[in-house]
């Protein structure tokens, strides 16, 4: 018996050190847009809380409510359009055009006219990506 404790308890010793040395997962496209440009005033889980949030006025949005703001529908053109800075009159904000969303590839995206157009790619995924943080 105690050997077979032995035996598992190196076992187990040897995943943790396999898993102690393998390669931490690194964030990507719209994960890694959204750690480099968003967090500081919204927050890792973009709840408005990043530590640049710290005495803004008007406070950063959280991100986490928006479709629950919107009837329970996520407002996916007009979150593109405030990351690319067409802000719909909306001048009291201090949120920064991050136009590097505009470079690159493009996808054809409809906003629900029936009428798709070209669309930054990098643009569309981030505003995929912040629908995932929805409550």
């Amino acid at each position: 018996m105690n050997k077979m404790f032995l035996a598992m308890a190196a076992g187990g010793a040897l995943a943790l050190t396999i898993a102690a040395c393998a390669p931490q997962a690194t964030q990507s496209g719209a994960a890694l847009d959204f750690a480099e440009n968003c967090t500081a005033c919204h927050g890792p889980a973009g709840r408005g809380n990043g530590p640049a949030a710290v005495g803004m006025t008007p406070a950063p949005s959280d991100l986490t409510v928006l479709s629950q703001d919107n009837g329970g529908v996520f407002p996916k053109s007009r979150v593109m359009g405030q990351l690319v800075g067409y802000t719909m009159g909306r001048s009291d904000t201090h949120m920064p055009v991050f136009e590097e969303l505009r470079a690159g590839p493009v996808v054809m995206y409809d906003d629900g006219s029936g009428d798709p157009v070209a669309t930054p790619a990098r643009l569309v995924a981030m505003a995929d990506y912040i629908q995932t943080l929805q409550q």
